[in-house]
This record gives structure tokens, C-alpha cells and sequence, in this order.
């Protein structure tokens, strides 16, 4: 029984023993903290507010045909500069069988017309000789065989247009020549496919967009809570993914007086001029993020954000002293980029400033 009850006692002493050992190695790690700090030091902040949206031409111009018929030859491709009035298209007519027989007839009847016209302005003349009739009923004869003439004129060019896509002696064709001198991004038809003329009545076919490259610009949306804070002529920072060394630079230049809503999201469109360089190459439709510039504080003591505490309209952090204690000290704070915060008084450059504790999850 004493053995035992030794071995007990042995035992329970060698418990307290390792609890003393673990207070004592808590205690020392208390004084020794090995806590991260940071040094406040100088620094730039900037507020800005974030766009989202796409590269795009200034202006960006749909080409379009005056004529019905099919797509023949096509004078130029895709990513192809073009000056205002070089050929594009080639346009061949494509007429039903209707249409030509209707157009044939209606030259046919014109020039009946303008024969028998012709006839009678002859005997008007004879008789004009004779006394029979007044000056005045023939200068309307000549008239009406005057309009004839036009009109069967007029006929026989429809038919030549039906028949080979240009009027001979003029500069009516079924060519489709480039409106401004630029590139071409998309031609949207092929040789053979149908083509339906621009008229005041309808659309017109699409045959190829163009657009001066020389000028592009972000449009984009920006969120209803940054919109308030824009004015045109903020400096603009771009940044493209498909570029993500070039520095593209730009500013506002326009702001949508009415707001664009999304899936249940209101944001307001945005335009920004960028500024050519040579470093790199923009293709419209590159996808990008335009970064405003509300404020920027260059030089001004920063600290990260995560360390300060706002309580109770107050700002506090946990400066280092040189004792390795932790001393809590009310700070006043200016810009913030929501990483970064400006300290305008309560830290001086040098000071550690301790982060804080970590919470954990048991």
C-alpha cells in the first residue's frame, strides 16, 4: 500500500512540475512578444473608382449599299486601311426575272410614247409656220416631248443598272466605295450573298464596318456609388489584361446624365479619351478596367488599414514602445484607398505599430 501510494504522489508531483514549466514558458513568451509590427514610413495614397467596360473607336461607321443585288468581288479584307473613296465591294444585280422583263417593257413604252410626242410636236411646228396655232401651245408641246425624253432616258439607265450594275457615261455604279479613310474591323458578308439597298423605308445590309483607329476611347460603366465623385477631366489609369505592361493613360470625358440598370445593378456609363503611344498596339473590343483618380496625398505618412481600429467616431492603433510593451494611441486619419490610410497626426515615420491579434477557431 505505501508503494503505491508513493508512485501516487510521485506522480501527481511530476504533473505540477510540467504545469509550472508551461506557465513559466508562457509567461516569458508574453515578455518576449514576438508580435509582427509594421514601421510607419512614407507613402503615396490615391482614391480612384473603378470602371469596367471595352476599347472601342471613337467613331465606328457601318457600310452599307444604295443597290439590290448580290456581293461579286470584294477589293479589300479585314484589318485593311482604306482611304475615303477606294472600292470595297462590288455589288453584281442580281434581278428577278420580272423585274427585267418590267423594266424592258417600261423602255419600250417610254420610247412609244416619245414617237408619237415626237409626231405631234411636228405637226405643231408646221402648223405654228401656218399661223393655226398660239406660241403658247407649242412651247407646251416642246415641254411634254422635252419630259419624255428624260423619262425614256430615265428607263433605259434602270435597265442598264438591272443589266450590269453601272450606267454607261456616268458615275452611277454597283461599286461600294469607303465613306472615311480607316481600317476596316469586320466585313459581315461574303461573294454571292444578298444584299438589300439603304433606302428611307429600311435598314439596308450590313456590308463591312469601318472606323478611324487613330482615336479610341474606353466606354464603360461605373458604379452609382463612385459616380457622384467624377467630374470630366479626372486623370484615368487603364489597365488591359491582354496588356498587362502597357500604361494607358486617358481622362473623363463624359458621364451619362441617366443610369444603366443590370440585374437589379445601377451603374451609369462612362467615356474616356486615351492617349495614343507607340509602346503598344489597342484593338477595339480589348476588354479593360479604367481606374479614376479622385484624390492622390504623394509623400504623407501611410500606414495599412487593417491596423487601425474605429471605434466611437475615434481612431486608435497599438504603437510599440521601446520596452517592447504595446501603448494605445488615438491617430487622426486623412485619405484611405481602402489598403492604405494616411496618418495626419498621432504617428511619427519610424514608429512600429503592432498588428493585430489573429482570432482563431476552435
Amino acid at each position: 500500500m505505501k508503494k503505491r501510494t508513493q508512485i501516487a504522489i510521485g506522480t501527481v508531483g511530476l504533473l505540477v512540475l510540467a504545469a509550472g514549466a508551461v506557465a513559466v514558458s508562457t509567461a516569458r513568451g508574453a515578455d518576449d512578444d514576438g508580435a509582427p509590427v509594421v514601421v510607419v514610413a512614407r507613402g503615396t495614397v490615391t482614391d480612384k473608382a473603378l470602371a469596367v467596360g471595352t476599347i472601342e473607336p471613337d467613331v465606328e461607321i457601318s457600310v452599307k449599299s444604295k443597290v439590290s443585288g448580290v456581293v461579286g468581288r470584294a477589293f479589300a479584307e479585314e484589318g485593311d486601311f482604306v482611304a475615303a473613296g477606294a472600292p470595297l465591294l462590288e455589288i453584281r444585280p442580281d434581278p428577278t426575272p420580272l423585274e427585267l422583263v418590267e423594266s424592258q417593257r417600261a423602255v419600250e413604252m417610254q420610247e412609244i410614247q416619245l414617237a408619237n410626242l415626237q409626231r405631234e410636236a411636228d405637226r405643231n411646228r408646221a402648223l405654228a409656220e401656218r399661223g393655226l396655232i398660239s406660241t403658247q401651245e407649242m412651247e407646251g408641246a416642246q415641254r411634254q416631248l422635252a419630259q419624255a425624253e428624260l423619262e425614256v432616258r430615265t428607263a433605259r439607265e434602270r435597265l442598264q443598272l438591272l443589266q450590269s450594275g453601272r450606267i454607261r457615261g456616268s458615275d452611277v455604279e454597283s461599286v461600294v466605295r469607303a465613306p472615311i479613310s480607316g481600317y476596316i474591323l469586320e466585313r459581315t458578308v461574303e461573294p454571292g450573298d444578298p444584299v438589300v439597298p439603304l433606302t428611307s423605308y429600311q435598314e439596308g445590309t450590313v456590308l463591312m464596318s469601318m472606323a478611324d483607329m487613330g482615336r479610341l476611347v474606353f466606354r464603360g460603366t461605373v458604379d452609382e456609388i463612385d459616380v457622384g465623385r467624377l467630374r470630366e477631366g479626372m486623370p484615368v489609369q487603364v489597365k488591359i489584361g491582354a496588356l498587362p505592361d502597357a500604361q494607358v493613360v486617358g481622362e473623363v470625358e463624359k458621364i451619362s446624365l441617366k443610369a444603366r440598370k443590370v440585374e437589379n445593378a445601377t451603374s451609369f456609363p462612362v467615356e474616356i479619351t486615351l492617349e495614343a503611344s507607340p509602346d503598344y498596339t489597342l484593338r477595339a473590343g480589348l476588354s479593360a478596367n479604367a481606374e479614376v483618380v479622385i484624390d492622390e496625398r504623394r509623400d504623407v505618412l501611410v500606414i495599412p488599414e487593417r491596423l487601425v481600429t474605429f471605434e466611437d467616431g475615434a481612431a486608435w492603433v497599438s504603437v510599440r514602445r521601446a520596452d517592447g510593451t504595446a501603448e494605445k494611441r488615438t491617430i487622426r486619419t486623412g485619405l484611405s484607398d481602402a489598403i492604405q490610410v494616411e496618418v495626419l497626426d498621432g504617428l511619427v515615420e519610424g514608429e512600429q505599430v503592432f498588428e493585430k491579434a489573429t482570432r482563431t477557431i476552435d
